[in-house]
């Protein structure tokens, strides 16, 4: 059997009933791309059991490729990540109520490590495809980061192409904030007109394209080495 993409995206989090990830793996769940099925999962949105599901998820799977994605609500584009910092800092609770402040994803783990996947040739097939998209030297402290450090950690050594993607709102999402808001009902720090959004098809075919760059390109090596986190 041919060797698969992963893709992953996270359950709803943060009193959301969707997460735009999510319902974008599984469009892609079982699709073939350039002759690798693609096997998509969706992992928890708690700090205890994630690095273990992403491990037992590598090893289940031995991918090729392996692209994250989630969700950063007010995000307008398509958001490549360029670094994952070992850094576990949440300004919301996980979904199990925990709320880490100045910790870290990997006691004595490298300070950062940069994505393997090719992002410039990503962002140029994105871009020629008419879906917005730009580079992004954070992926922040919470548990998108937390997912990129963990799979980056974990398959830097075999050379496999990683990284994280964040989606905006799905177009639904926030055309029922905007009611809520209307409502009395939300407390959305973000006035609703200003959310950006985008719609489910458009984020399955940029998830696509990810995937198929990731495939034809040679992943670059991963950086030699960097200083502990405290």
């Amino acid at each position: 059997m041919p060797r698969v993409a992963l893709l992953t995206g996270f359950e709803p989090y943060g009193g959301l009933d969707r997460n735009p990830s999510a319902e974008v793996v599984k469009q892609l769940d079982g699709a073939e791309i350039l002759g690798r099925r693609v096997v998509g999962r969706i992992l928890p949105v708690t700090f205890g059991p994630l690095r273990r599901r992403i491990h037992d998820l590598l090893q289940e799977t031995g991918p090729v490729a392996v692209v994250s994605l989630g969700l950063c609500p007010g995000e307008p584009v398509i958001r490549l990540e360029r670094v994952a910092v070992n850094i576990a800092d949440f300004t919301i609770p996980d979904n199990e109520g925990a709320r880490l402040a100045d910790d870290v994803v990997v006691p004595e783990g490298l300070t950062a490590l940069p994505a393997t996947l090719p992002l410039r040739a990503i962002e140029q097939a994105l871009l020629r495809a008419g879906i917005p998209a730009r580079l992004s030297t954070t992926a922040g402290t919470f548990l998108c980061n937390a997912t990129m450090y963990t799979v980056l950690q974990a398959e830097q050594a075999a050379g496999v192409p990683s990284g994280f993607v964040h989606l905006p709102y799905l177009a639904e999402q926030v055309a029922r904030l905007c009611e809520e808001v209307r409502a009395g009902k939300s407390a959305e720090p973000y006035a609703p007109h200003a959310l950006a959004s985008m719609s489910l098809g458009t984020m399955v075919e940029a998830a696509r394209i990810i995937l198929e760059v990731s495939l034809e390109e040679r992943p670059r090596p991963p950086a030699s080495s960097s200083r502990p986190t405290a």
